[in-house]
C-alpha cells in the first residue's frame, strides 16, 4: 500500500487513504454466510463438517469468583485469539475488496482491517463522489453481512500539492461526516500527510528508550545470555518493526533509531557511553539500523522472487532486460523504474518497487542466485555485515 501511495505521489497524483473501522467485527460473522463462503472455495465434505463443528453449538459463561452464569449460545463470529479465525475473517471479507476494486480503488485487507486507496491527478470534485460511492457501497456490503462499520474511528488521510481545497469535510460514511487527519495509525505504522515517517520514528522512539529503561534496571538479575535475548525482544524487535519503510530516509530522521541501538548494544556489553560504538555493534554481529532496513527490503525481494512472498509484491518486480545479450542478464538483475517517472525524487527513493530492484541489483551474483530461503538471509547478512564494517 505505501509503495502505491509513493509511487503515485511520484507521478504528482494526489491520493486518499481510509482506514476503516469495523464494530465488534470478530463477533459478528454470520456462520452460514461464511460456511457458503468456504463452499465457494471449494470446500466440501469432511472440510465443510468440520468448519461446522469449529464453529456451531459454542456457548460463554461468565465466572464471576465461585459464581459461574448459565451458558450463553453464541449463534455467530469466530474465536479471537485462535490462529484459524483471522484467515476465516479474511475468507469471509473476500467479496468486499472486490466491490472496492471495481470502483477503481487499491485495497489491502487482513482480518478486520481494511485499508483503501485512490490517486487521481486532477478532478478532487470527482474523486470525493467515486470515493463516497464506494464507501457506501461498502456500507450497503457490510450491513447485509452482518457486520457494522464505526463511522467515528473511521480515518481518512489526504495527499496533495494543492492541499484540501475541494476535498475538506466531503466524505460522508453512513450519514457521517469522516474528517480528514494530519497523520493516521495502520497496522501500528504511523503514516503523516507527507509520507515523511518522522511521526512513526519518533513514536518507536519513545517506546524503545522507555523499555530500554525498564531493561537496564533488570540487568543486575540478568545473565549475559539473558539479557542480550531480554534486549531484542523488548528494543530491537520494536526498531525492526515495518523497518523496510525506513530505506531511504534522511540520516537526521533514522539517527534516533540508531542512537537506541548504540544504546542497547552498550546495554548488552557493559560498555561505557563514550566507547566507540563500530566495534561495538561488529563484536555483537549487529547491523547497523540503515542496514536491518535494507536486509528486510532484500528479504522481502528474494520471498517475492520465489513465491513465498505476497502477489502484490512480485507484480512491483520485473526482470532486467536489454536489447543487447550481457553477462549481467544472466546474474538476475531486476529492472528499476525510468527516472521520467519521477518529479518527487525523495518519495521515489523510498518506494519498494524502485529500492527494491537497486539494492537486489547491487547483491553479489553469488548471493542472488540463491534458491533456499535460510541460506539466502545467512549470506544476505554476511555480504551486508562486510559492506557495513568494511571487512
Amino acid at each position: 500500500m505505501v509503495d502505491d501511495l509513493r509511487r503515485a505521489r511520484d507521478k504528482g497524483e494526489s491520493c486518499f487513504l481510509v482506514l476503516l473501522d469495523l464494530s465488534a467485527a470478530f463477533d459478528t460473522i454470520d456462520h452460514n454466510i461464511l460456511l457458503d463462503r468456504l463452499e465457494g472455495l471449494g470446500a466440501g465434505g469432511t472440510v465443510i463438517q468440520w468448519f461446522r463443528s469449529f464453529l456451531l453449538g459454542r456457548v460463554q459463561k461468565v465466572v464471576v469468583g465461585d459464581e459461574c452464569s448459565d451458558p450463553w449460545a453464541l449463534t455467530c463470529g469466530v474465536p479471537q485469539g485462535s490462529i484459524l479465525s483471522p484467515m476465516l475473517f479474511n475468507i469471509y471479507m473476500k467479496p468486499l475488496g472486490e466491490i472496492i476494486r471495481g470502483f477503481g480503488l487499491g485495497v489491502h485487507q487482513y482480518a478486520d482491517d481494511t485499508q483503501l486507496y485512490l490517486s487521481f491527478k486532477s478532478e478532487p470534485v470527482k474523486a470525493v463522489k467515486v470515493l463516497c460511492e464506494c464507501l457506501e457501497a461498502v456500507g450497503g456490503w457490510m450491513a447485509a453481512n452482518g457486520l457494522k462499520l464505526n463511522p467515528d474511528k473511521t480515518e481518512v488521510l489526504f495527499w496533495g500539492d494543492r492541499g484540501r481545497a475541494g476535498v475538506e469535510d466531503s466524505l460522508v460514511l453512513n450519514g457521517v461526516t469522516v474528517p480528514l487527519k494530519d497523520q493516521v495509525r495502520s497496522l501500528g505504522v504511523i503514516l503523516d500527510s507527507q509520507l515523511s515517517m518522522e511521526a512513526q520514528v519518533n513514536s518507536v522512539s519513545r517506546a524503545a528508550v522507555y523499555q530500554l529503561h525498564l531493561v537496564c534496571r533488570l540487568r543486575p538479575y540478568l545473565p549475559a545470555d539473558c539479557l542480550a535475548r531480554v534486549v531484542h525482544a523488548l528494543v530491537i524487535s520494536r526498531l525492526d518493526y515495518c523497518n523496510a519503510l525506513y530505506v531511504g530516509l534522511p540520516l537526521k530522521v533514522t539517527r534516533k533509531l540508531q542512537l537506541i541501538q548504540n544504546a542497547a548494544a552498550r546495554l548488552v556489553t557493559g560498555g561505557g557511553r563514550r566507547d566507540h560504538i563500530t566495534p561495538v555493534l561488529k563484536d555483537l554481529h549487529w547491523l547497523p539500523v540503515r542496514f536491518r532496513a535494507q536486509f528486510k527490503v532484500l528479504v522481502l525481494t528474494f520471498k517475492a522472487l520465489n513465491g513465498l512472498g505476497p502477489v502484490y509484491l512480485k507484480e512491483r518486480l520485473h526482470p532486467h532486460r536489454s536489447a543487447r545479450t550481457l553477462r549481467s542478464s544472466a546474474e538476475g538483475l531486476l529492472a528499476v523504474p525510468s527516472l521520467r517517472e519521477a518529479k518527487l525524487q525523495g518519495t521515489r527513493q523510498r518506494a519498494f518497487s524502485v529500492v527494491a530492484p537497486a539494492l537486489w541489483n547491487a547483491l553479489p551474483s553469488d548471493v542472488k542466485t540463491i534458491n533456499n530461503y535460510l541460506t539466502f538471509r545467512r549470506h544476505l547478512k554476511a555480504a551486508l555485515f562486510r559492506e557495513a564494517f568494511n571487512v
